[in-house]
């Protein structure tokens, strides 16, 4: 089995390359190159790890004929066009964890730096001056701290916060009660965060519904006197609002580690504001930092390369490198069932459930269903995969739900998949034998026992003495080998179903006259 390659585009800790090749991967570390050299080299890789100075666009992406997952070392993916990546079947992956204590800390060191002043003093002090009267401070004990997003981060601040004797107040939408009660800290609405926070801290990625959060309206209401100071990204405030509100002394000190634009203008507005301190872009800037998320991106590649498992993906389900053997049968099952509804089910399909009982019922869910889509989109496009197959049911208006049974059917495990037709709902379902041996079991209702692989007859049929005989002579003369052969009927004498594996296609003529044999209602051509 030929090895994964991987390559590394940025400058990164060099045990990652280590990792990947003690993984079974191979490596070329290549930096430094312009996108026509990437664009040039990357149809022989099928993995790219990167940090942020590699721009992975379209064009890049296009030329990445082999690629399956993209690596970012670090949170920030702004320099990944994930939903073009997703389009193309690609997984991408962050490091979300592996710089979490080194930007909450520097969050903690700003939030000191504005309290008491400390750059200015010191340039003051270096300068030859002594201005011991001229910096009055504010004790952080006892003060409000508003967070502005209480993810993993976030969380983090909160406890520094916390054992420094200060109150913590945090705005966020999915923060449950629960887990604020857990982490000790008092959910409220963004207002009242910003009419009692003494400092405010942001966490919080950069969206459609994040940006500017800290508008001018929000700034100019806010508590008198109030501290910002933001770690997160840039474009999280509104900057030339920020400068007004210092300089009326609304806003008494702010502390910003990134900009809306990177590296920012030189005369950028804020610049000489008072009580404005900054630094460029180092919330992740620790040795300890850049060498956990240089090793984290590799061990995360290197497991879905080799092993299949899923980690910090972020347009594709998680799924452990111990779960993916065990799924992986599953997925197997799902994604021929999902191919067989897909060549079967005729019309504009608009709504498809996955269900599960048994031991099915008890796995991971979400690569199940992608599993599903995959097979079933495939009638669109030969590139599907499970990356880009919910993309694509969601670009089509396709409404998927997902069902668990805790019930306990004939089967020890059961995949059934319905698709909403013009005709009604239609639906197959199927089990494994053993461990990894996925059988299809029931197909528009009636019983078969079949297994779904290369190409295939489905035959619907009078249940009528004499028509085994006709499609078996048809298929003998036309030099057509069968391989197996599957029976099913709903009654006596009622319709049939008969599923045939051939050694290879059909060929139209021959497809033809079977449509025209005696009792027949209808005959398709499958392919696994």
């Amino acid at each position: 089995m030929t090895k994964p390659r991987v390559l590394i585009s940025d400058k990164m800790d060099p045990n990652a390359a280590r990792i990947f090749e003690e993984r079974g991967c191979e490596v070329d570390v290549i930096t430094g190159e312009t996108p026509e050299q990437l664009i040039a080299r990357i149809g022989d890789y099928d993995g790219l790890a990167i940090r942020s100075s590699t721009k992975v666009t379209k064009a890049i992406l296009d030329a990445a004929t082999n690629l399956k997952v993209i690596g970012r070392a670090g949170i920030g993916v702004d320099n990944v066009d994930i939903p073009y990546a997703s389009g193309k079947g690609v997984v991408v992956m962050n490091t979300p964890f592996g710089n979490s204590i080194t930007t909450a800390e520097h969050a903690i060191a700003l939030m000191f730096a504005l309290a008491r002043q400390i750059p200015e003093a010191n340039a003051q002090t270096q300068a030859g001056q002594w201005p011991k009267s001229g910096f009055m401070g504010v004790e952080v004990t006892g003060k409000t701290l508003g967070l502005i997003g209480a993810g993993n981060i976030g969380s983090i601040v909160a406890s520094r916060a916390l054992g420094l004797r200060m109150k913590v107040i945090a705005y966020d939408p999915f923060l449950t009660e629960d887990r604020a009660i857990e982490l000790g800290i008092e959910k409220v609405d963004l207002d009242t965060l910003l009419s009692r926070a003494d400092f405010v801290t942001l966490h919080t990625p950069l969206t459609d519904e994040t940006r500017n959060i800290l508008s001018r309206e929000r700034l100019e209401n806010a508590r008198k006197g109030i501290r910002i100071i933001n770690c997160a990204r840039g474009g999280l405030i509104d900057e030339a609002a920020l400068k007004d509100c210092l300089e009326s002394g609304q806003v008494a000190g702010a502390a910003l580690d990134v900009f809306e634009t990177e590296p920012p203008a030189k005369d950028h507005p804020l610049f000489g504001a008072p009580n404005f301190i900054c630094t460029p872009h180092l919330g992740a800037s620790t040795t300890e930092a850049q060498v956990n998320v240089a090793l984290q991106v590799a061990e995360q590649m290197a497991d879905y390369l080799v092993n299949g498992g899923v980690t910090n993906a972020l347009n594709m389900p998680s799924l452990s490198a111990e779960e993916a053997p065990k799924l992986k049968p599953y997925m197997a099952l799902a994604e021929k069932l999902g191919s067989l509804v897909g060549q079967l089910a005729h019309g504009n399909l608009t709504q498809i459930s996955i269900e599960r009982e048994g031991a099915a019922a008890e796995l991971n869910g979400k690569p199940i269903t992608a599993a599903v889509l995959a097979g079933l989109m495939r009638r669109y496009s030969d590139t599907v995969n499970m990356v880009n197959a919910p993309f694509l049911a969601k670009e089509r208006g396709l409404e998927v739900s997902e069902i668990r049974h805790e019930r306990e059917g004939a089967f020890n495990t059961l995949i059934r998949v319905t698709v909403e037709t013009e005709q009604g709902p239609r639906s197959v379902a199927g089990t494994l034998f053993g461990k990894d041996a996925p059988r299809l079991v029931e197909i528009f209702g009636i019983g078969i026992e079949a297994e779904l692989d290369g190409h295939m007859l489905y035959v619907v049929n009078d249940d009528k003495p004499g028509f085994i005989g006709r499609i078996g002579t048809l298929l003998g003369a036309s030099g057509i080998n069968i391989g197996t052969f599957n029976l099913g009927r709903r009654e006596a004498g009622g319709e049939a179903v008969l599923l045939l594996s051939l050694d290879e296609g059909l060929p139209p003529a021959v497809l033809a006259e079977a449509e025209g044999l005696a009792g027949v209602q209808m005959v398709k051509a499958l392919a696994f």
